[in-house]
């Protein structure tokens, strides 16, 4: 565990460049941005006890997927809530070309198969397992990622957008960022209520109307997709149930959607036990979902080390909490990281893998996803 200590300015210039923008969550009804560090955190239980000690007044950053690495997050020196998306202070870069390496296919069907004959085991207690796969684009010139977290917000109608630097983790994450559009909460606690937005379940949008309208409906009475969804419902259900008094969770799911994506969604709420309680206590005790890890998340966890390795920051959670420890963790899907020289971009895309699911309908699913980033780059596969 790191926690560093930086100059704390009492004064904000906004002339100097270490008050550049470090961290970006834009929601439809709010922006939060933070620039400048008053102290990193690599451990994120540090962070929230710093939280709860009143040592910070606020939280930022990025969790990643698994526990055992480290997290990013900074008290920021300046600390900002706007009602309005998030729009750059002064004109950006363009966006360069880009050639897409080998987007290894093969390789991630070999890792559905793998999956699946797992799942299929009638002697496994596996359920569930998200797989992802990377895809390496290099661009003809230098990215910055202000410039694609704009053009992910310009092309997102709920002008949802993030944008983390990933220093505070330390090591090889010095330089690096991480930019994405999340369409799903983990969390938001305001005050002592307490809501969530889990997604799990999935179909591609078809320009043709009709098309489009029939592949929402066959979601919507899928029992593949509902059972795939009531995993992560139930695991959410579990998690939150010590920390609210009272929880309303439909009994089933609703459609909702991106651009690319059908997406079986449930609208949680619940009441705080202790209005102390922050949101990143919640958000680390709800993450990993079952919606990007599986069930029983220590099963998915190993199967997933094994078959893709280290995940770094995707599939983890992007967020901030305040002084009160009001606050919003989104889960970092569709996301792409970024190297410090900007010239070197890497684009995330997963699946949930249960034992009725079919490896080529699971990598289109994953192409489709990665839309979300190559879209705002201006790429196609």
């Amino acid at each position: 565990m790191t926690f560093h200590s930086a100059t704390a300015f009492s004064t904000i210039d906004t002339a100097k460049p270490w008050l550049t923008d470090t961290f970006v969550l834009s929601r439809p009804h709010r922006t939060v941005t933070a620039a400048g560090v008053r102290a990193e955190f690599d451990d994120a239980e540090a962070a929230a006890e710093a939280l709860h000690g009143r040592a910070v007044d606020a939280i930022v950053g990025a969790l990643p997927f698994s526990r055992r690495s480290p997290s990013a997050l900074t008290a920021p020196l300046e600390f900002t809530v706007s009602a309005m998306p998030w729009s750059p202070a002064s004109a950006l870069p363009d966006l360069p070309g880009f050639v897409v390496d080998d987007p290894r296919e093969v390789e991630h069907l070999d890792r559905l198969r793998t999956a699946l004959d797992v799942l299929r085991c009638e002697s496994t207690p596996l359920q569930k397992v998200v797989l992802a796969r990377t895809l390496t684009l290099r661009p003809d010139g230098v990215v910055d990622p202000r410039s694609l977290l704009s053009a992910l917000i310009a092309d997102n109608p709920s002008r949802n957008g993030y944008y983390v630097d990933l220093g505070a983790a330390g090591g090889s994450y010095v330089g690096r960022s991480l930019v994405g559009s999340s369409p799903e909460v983990l969390v938001r606690k305001q005050r002592r209520v307490v809501t969530c937005h889990p997604l799990a379940g999935s179909a591609p949008r078809d320009p043709d109307p009709t098309t489009d309208w029939n592949a929402c409906q066959r979601l919507s009475q899928s029992p593949k997709d509902l059972r795939e969804h009531a995993f992560v419902v139930d695991a959410i259900r579990a998690a939150l149930s010590p920390f609210c008094h009272d929880l309303d969770i439909p009994d089933t799911p609703t459609v909702t959607h991106t651009p690319q994506l059908w997406h079986l969604g449930t609208p949680i709420r619940g009441d705080l036990r202790e209005q102390t309680t922050t949101a990143l206590d919640l958000a680390l005790a709800l993450h990993p979902t079952p919606a990007v890890c599986g069930t029983p998340t220590e099963l998915a966890y190993g199967l997933i080390d094994e078959l893709e390795g280290e995940r770094g920051f995707y599939a983890g959670a992007v967020g901030w909490c305040d002084h009160n420890g009001d606050g919003e963790w989104m889960v970092s899907i569709r996301c792409a990281e970024i190297s410090g020289d900007g010239r070197d971009v890497v684009a995330y895309a997963g699946g949930g893998i249960v034992a009725e699911s079919d490896p080529e309908a699971e990598l289109r699913e994953t192409t489709t996803k990665f839309g979300t980033v190559l879209n705002a780059l201006g790429v196609q596969l």
